[in-house]
């Protein structure tokens, strides 16, 4: 039995098949019992992954129940710990994460429920962020093919609401702050707000999280209706890197797609946002069209990926495409006549695609939306 008592977080390894880790609140983080990784989300639901004989991974989350059963065990461990560690180490573990029962741990939804709307999505390198949800949905919410938002309705924080889910979210956090260095801007496309609405919500972040840096989402119909100037201020106010589903260069699939805007209007507003010192990330879906598509698909996307002024600031996300059974998008491919991409099939185009966009001199990194858990 040995533990690591981080500043930021603490590990406990009772043997060589169990490793656990807590934040400085003393919460169970992740779990990895021989095999089978744990990772708690903040509402204290439990996600499980694992890969066997080098097989796919597999995926999933526990029910409450079962939940209970692996948060007594991560006690027991706890409690062992206590008994067995150096005194130094053993009193953090007694102090910080012993009080965390696994009712206590359970209990933590309600209080999340309180602070959060559901946080649909985040992009790969703002897992770790802090998410402050200046707005609910999204304000287009028609693409074909994506679920996040269905159902809710776009809406937006007054300044005076935003200031007290922002202390709320620090509050709830507390010395989990010590593992998260930036601010998530959310929901789905808070920069669509007016620069009038967006820089009390900016300065009220700055406020509350003084010196994290600010990152959000947009979307190429609504950002590029923002003056070029108004990115230069928001970047002096914290803003640092704006995601943009760019889904494909490939104008006639974006149509098919619902999706609005084009890979000439797209190239422009990444023009605008570099100008002003804010870099991008640009997320590109790997299958999407299916294979009728794949050939133009890749092509067009490449094209106008090497018309952007990226640099290694600016990152593109490559996302295998998961196609959702009542989705309008699975209707309508169906109704084309197109055919869906083989998981391999897109494996590969993925990692084509990555060699081409890195051999512009641009990041290229992995996007499996399944991988993320707040």
């Amino acid at each position: 039995m040995r533990a690591e008592c981080r500043q930021a977080s603490t590990l406990l390894h009772p043997d060589s098949g169990h490793v656990l880790s807590f934040d400085r609140e003393g919460r169970l983080y992740t779990f990895y019992d021989d095999g089978v990784l744990y990772k708690r989300a903040l509402d204290s639901s439990l996600h499980w992954r694992r890969r066997e004989d080098g097989g796919p991974r597999e995926r999933g989350v526990l029910s409450r129940e079962e939940a209970r059963t692996v948060y007594e065990k991560v006690h027991h461990f706890v409690e062992r710990g206590v008994r067995e560690l150096e005194p130094d180490c053993s009193a953090r573990f007694r102090q910080e994460v012993l009080p965390w029962t696994p009712e206590r741990l359970l209990a933590e939804k309600e209080r999340f429920d309180a602070v959060y709307r559901p946080i649909a999505i985040l992009p790969p390198d703002q897992y770790f962020s802090v998410v402050v949800q200046a707005t609910e949905g999204c304000t287009w919410n028609k693409c074909t093919f994506c679920s996040f938002y269905q159902g809710r309705p776009f809406s937006v924080k007054n300044p005076q609401q935003l200031k007290e889910h922002a202390l709320a979210v620090r509050d709830f956090l507390g010395k989990q702050l010590l593992l998260r260095k930036s601010v998530f801007l959310g929901d789905g496309n808070a920069l669509a707000l007016s620069r009038s609405r967006l820089l009390p919500i900016f300065e009220a972040v700055r406020e509350v999280f003084p010196g994290y840096p600010i990152y959000s989402f947009v979307d190429l119909y609504t950002g590029e209706r923002h003056d070029p100037a108004d990115w230069g201020e928001l970047r002096s106010l914290g803003l640092r890197r704006v995601y943009v589903g760019m889904e494909t260069g490939l104008d006639e699939l974006l149509a098919f797609l619902n999706k609005p805007g084009s890979a000439a209007e797209l190239t422009a507003f990444v023009e605008s946002l570099k100008a002003a010192g804010v870099s991008v990330g640009l997320i590109v879906m790997v299958g999407v069209g299916g294979r009728e598509y794949a050939a133009r698909h890749a092509e067009a996307t490449i094209d106008a990926l090497a018309r952007m002024p990226l640099d290694q600031d600016d990152l593109v996300y490559l996302s295998p495409f998961i196609e959702h059974p009542d989705s309008q998008y699975a209707l309508d491919r169906q109704q084309a006549g197109l055919h869906p991409m083989s998981s391999e099939e897109a494996e590969a185009e993925l990692q084509r695609l990555a060699l081409q966009i890195r051999a512009l001199g641009t990041r290229a990194a992995r996007y499996d939306i399944r991988e993320f858990i707040y």
